[in-house]
């Protein structure tokens, strides 16, 4: 037995009461626009900015509409004009000095803003090296809550060919140290969201 599995052991063995899961017979938010919702979340609460472009419409073109001055790009996707590809660095660290990362979301949630982010490029790091990261999703994609986010990643076939995926909202910020606000300790400083419309089926 290793001491891992011996120190959980002893743990379990002083459980003395269990309690159930909370139940989630409760009324959820649910928006009637859901993705108006959702922008005004991503600029008031998450300090986000957005453009929204037809489904054909010039990526690269909303990329500099959101971040003029983009220096270093760094994309896996179709279409995207990068300067760096996440699937060809041998290293994560071969993408740092990325300006901005683009990469492609799933669902969105229009309660807090958060996009499910599918790891489906090698090197999961461009999501959180990049000093910007631009998130393209699809109006369809929004829902009001994250009980609604979940059900529809757990409708999916798979979330991410290498396994893996997180929720962004917003830039990463903190305020740990001396209550002072300090953008991109974790992560990106900015966020740019481009928002492919389309007619959604009900």
């Amino acid at each position: 037995m290793s001491s891992r599995e011996e120190i959980l052991g002893r743990l379990r063995s002083n459980v003395r009461e269990t309690y159930g899961m909370p139940g989630l017979d409760f009324n959820k938010t649910v928006f009637d626009d859901p993705l108006a919702e959702f922008k005004r979340e991503l600029v008031s609460t998450a300090g986000a900015n957005w453009v929204q472009i037809p489904r054909d419409g010039d990526i690269n073109a909303a990329i500099r509409e959101l971040f003029p001055d983009a220096g270093l790009i760094s994309s896996n996707l179709p279409g995207v004009t990068s300067d760096l590809n996440p699937d060809t660095v041998e290293y994560a660290a071969g993408l740092d000095g990325t300006d901005v990362g683009v990469v492609r979301g799933g669902v969105a949630c229009a309660e807090n803003a958060c996009i499910w982010v599918p790891m489906d490029m090698k090197e999961k790091a461009v999501c959180f090296i990049a000093e910007r990261l631009v998130i393209i999703i699809d109006a369809c994609a929004v829902v009001s809550n994250m009980h609604e986010a979940y059900a529809a990643l757990a409708a999916m076939d798979k979330t991410s060919e290498y396994g893996f995926g997180c929720f962004i909202s917003g830039p990463s910020k903190t305020a740990d140290i001396e209550q002072a606000l300090v953008y991109g300790a974790q992560a990106a400083r900015e966020l740019g969201v481009i928002i492919l419309s389309a007619a959604c089926r009900n």
